[in-house]
């Protein structure tokens, strides 16, 4: 009765604690005044929850961790059904799960031992990575510590009062103890009695209960919070690779705040994914920011916005909204919220599907559009958006001089020709680019597509102006475009800019712009595939590809350039040591292509390291982009004589001619 009692007190203590933190922190979620995202697709958010969540699916991407993890959590899943048991059977003795039967029963405990061991196997190699190889990215913690500590209590508090309980009560199924029956066998020879085992059993198991019970305390206010939150993000994560930005309602009147001023401006989804970071830096580990000694890490801040959002959750609960500090403080800092590429390595690696992206771009409207705060090259590329619908100071007028001679229809002209080639900024005025355009025009018409340009009817899509901040912009130059593209019912575009891809499929649907969009890649790779492309021509014993981030991370197109190159006769495609979704970002995404570069180490420079430490005296790219910041690297490293880059365009002109 005294057991039962103190465990009520005890137990109903460290369960109200917790249970208040916890609401304390459903409260704060609520009080995000952000846009609450969409989630449909229910049947398949079930399906791909149960495979990420009890398989463990993106933990596992990180082999040797990523088991450890599994282990984990596995073993803890059958652990706490024990947990739950020695819980009920304080309150009442007769309160077990042998009513199940014995054969099933024995099962359990069976399982329940093994799985302790499994655990503390899982815990031992953390242990051991965290304290002893300590990778770069994954940081020093005293909370990771605490957790690790805290977990290994426990395991070896079960594994002891599993043996004093053979030792002292001889109950039916100890030979059902796979590993405490022998660690029984053990302690069996300090001679103890029977009454003195059986108190060591009671005592361990208080122990055990009292550590399961302080790991509910301490949860709700460290790392480990992710155990409860990293399920419902999994389940609400972006099920698919493309997605667009955010897009804002300037119509709507009662909004006064654009972009996020302040923690709470962001939307409670956002709120949901500070809460789930594990802190375990595969984010960083592939950012180019972070790698090329910029001051953003992904990880640092999802975990510095988060202490944002505790620092001012007094204020936020007691509805003081206006005296809550500012987004950008000491720890995330301009300098943090400029580094980003966008290039999206962060929320792929990510093993509970944390969104960085839309939170920095979310601080850069705020800074741009309410605080007319940004780094002041950026300015005159707004002013060109604005009046010549280019980031280039180049008139509009002079769009189409890139096609003339090349006997190219212009959708005025000629209105019902089904695909239209969108040519794209670079395109148009880029000299390098240009010549990229006349090769995949080359490519078309040797295939016999019949296709046509807007000519000067084409604007900038705007997505360096809606990534940089400026989204009032951007969607000045979107209504245009989409009004133009439904004045002719295009259905059909292709463009050899991922940038004008990504926008024109995934962006442009909010404006009424709904189209079919390819990548010239995929385009081609049609051609090869239906055999109206026939590359015979050798061009190039062996190239290595560079991946474009809103070709592969943000729109899962990352075989359709590679098979383009594999067709052209006796080529040797080697890939770079960071390929694919691990690929790294050339430096220009995320409007980077109009803002200098002064701190830490140039990201194309590294990307090119990387491209010649392959030896292939080609580097091919599928991105306008991706080309210039290659070239310049080519050119930095003083390869220009001996590495060519070429567009995957330019390959297939000179291998089909």
């Amino acid at each position: 009765m005294l057991q039962t009692v103190a465990f009520v007190i005890v137990a109903g203590i460290a369960f109200g604690y917790s249970g208040f933190r916890f609401a304390k922190l459903f409260q704060l979620l609520k009080s995000m005044k952000g846009r609450t995202p969409k989630f449909g697709r229910v049947a398949e958010r079930i399906v791909t929850a149960t495979v990420d969540i009890l398989g463990q699916r993106a933990v596992l991407r990180d082999p040797w961790i990523g088991v450890a993890h599994t282990m984990i959590f596995w073993g803890f899943l059958i652990i706490t059904l024990g947990t739950l048991e020695q819980f009920a059977m304080t309150l009442n003795e007769g309160w077990t799960f042998e009513f199940i039967g014995q054969t099933a029963y024995s099962a359990l405990i069976w399982s329940q031992d093994f799985f302790t061991a499994f655990v503390l196997y899982g815990i031992l190699y953390a242990a051991y990575r965290r304290l002893v190889k300590r990778p770069k990215n994954l940081g020093q913690s005293q909370d990771a510590n605490n957790i690790l500590m805290f977990t290994g209590s426990l395991m070896v508090s079960i594994f002891l009062m599993n043996s004093f309980h053979v030792l002292g009560s001889d109950p039916w199924f100890k030979d059902s103890y796979f590993i405490s029956k022998h660690l029984a066998s053990v302690f069996g020879g300090l001679g103890f009695s029977t009454e003195t085992n059986h108190g060591l059993y009671i005592f361990f198991k208080w122990l055990h209960m009292s550590l399961v019970l302080g790991f509910a305390m301490y949860i709700p206010g460290s790392k480990h919070l992710h155990i409860l939150a990293a399920g419902p993000n999994t389940a609400l994560k972006h099920l698919d690779v493309a997605k667009g930005m955010r897009t804002l309602n300037f119509a709507d009147e009662t909004l006064t705040q654009y972009g996020a001023a302040k923690i709470t401006d962001l939307s409670w989804k956002d709120a949901l994914d500070l809460y789930s970071c594990t802190e375990c830096g595969r984010c960083e580990a592939l950012c180019p920011a972070w790698n090329t000694e910029k001051p953003l890490s992904p990880k640092s801040i999802i975990i510095d916005m988060k202490k944002n959002l505790y620092a001012n959750k007094d204020l936020i609960l007691a509805g003081k909204a206006d005296e809550v500090t500012s987004l950008i403080d000491a720890r995330v800092t301009d300098d943090v919220i400029w580094a980003c590429t966008s290039c999206r390595a962060c929320e792929v690696a990510c093993p509970v599907f944390i969104e960085h992206t839309d939170k920095i771009f979310d601080a850069r409207r705020n800074l741009v559009m309410m605080e007319s705060r940004f780094p002041v090259e950026v300015q005159p590329v707004f002013k060109n958006m604005e009046t010549n619908g280019t980031p280039w100071a180049f008139s509009a007028s002079e769009r189409a001089n890139w096609a003339e001679g090349l006997g190219i229809p212009t959708m005025a002209e000629n209105p019902t020709i089904e695909v239209l080639l969108w040519v794209g900024c670079a395109g148009s005025y880029d000299e390098r680019n240009k010549n990229v355009l006349k090769s995949f025009v080359n490519v078309l018409k040797r295939a016999e597509v019949k296709f046509a340009i807007l000519g000067t009817e084409e604007q900038c899509t705007g997505d360096a102006a809606r990534r940089i901040g400026n989204e009032y912009l951007f969607q000045s130059l979107a209504q245009t475009n989409v009004e133009t593209l439904n004045r002719y019912a295009v259905k059909d575009i292709v463009t050899a800019c991922p940038h004008c891809f990504n926008t024109l499929k995934n962006e442009y649907k909010d404006f009424g712009g709904t189209y079919n969009v390819m990548h010239h890649s995929e385009f081609m790779a049609k051609l090869v595939a239906t055999g109206k492309l026939k590359p015979t021509q050798e061009v190039a014993k062996k190239i290595t590809f560079h991946d474009s981030c809103y070709l592969g991370r943000w729109n899962n197109v990352y075989e359709e350039p590679r098979s383009v190159i594999s067709a052209i006769p006796n080529v040797e495609l080697v890939e770079m040591k960071q390929n694919r979704k691990d690929g790294m970002c050339c430096g220009a995404g995320g409007g980077r292509m109009w803002m200098e570069e002064t701190i830490g180490r140039r990201v194309n420079v590294v990307r090119t390291e990387q491209a010649l430490e392959t030896g292939a005296p080609v580097i091919a790219s599928s991105c306008p982009f991706c080309m210039t910041m290659l070239s310049d690297g080519v050119k930095t490293k003083d390869k220009v004589d001996s590495v060519r880059v070429l567009d995957i365009a330019e390959l297939m002109d000179a291998s089909t001619s």
